[in-house]
């Protein structure tokens, strides 16, 4: 059965919780939380990124999270809080299930660069 992808956000955003920018902020100051910027490289080159974040397009990251990938980042590691973001959060709660799927159990979706780029300092 096809899937739209209205269906896939829908099961995205109930597998990963959507947090604000100040529980955001709270985690990074907790210490072992992986940050990661899920946009193309042209919008972080027209924006910049949270500072600390890694840049993982999201059509990488399942390479980049995978310790068996040959294109794995060592960022990534599955003890760590992840928190994701991209434009507007539709990307980066796809990209949250992915990564619950692969294993990794605290994952957190943020949403858009712009809602929460004031909270912590770019």
């Amino acid at each position: 059965m096809a899937t739209s992808v209205k269906q896939m956000l829908e099961a995205a955003n109930a597998a990963v919780p959507k947090i604000t920018s100040e529980q955001a902020a709270e985690m990074i100051r907790s210490g072992n939380t992986l940050v990661v910027d899920v946009r193309d490289a042209p919008e972080v080159a027209a924006s910049g990124k949270i500072a600390g974040a890694v840049h993982v397009s999201r059509g990488m990251l399942e390479f980049r999270a995978d310790p068996e990938s040959p294109y794995h980042d060592k960022a990534f590691d599955k003890t760590k809080t992840v928190i994701l973001y991209c434009a507007s959060g539709g990307r980066s709660a796809l990209a949250g299930k992915v990564l619950k799927d692969m294993g990794y159990e605290k994952v957190y979706n943020v949403g858009g660069f712009k809602d929460w780029s004031g909270a912590v300092e770019k």
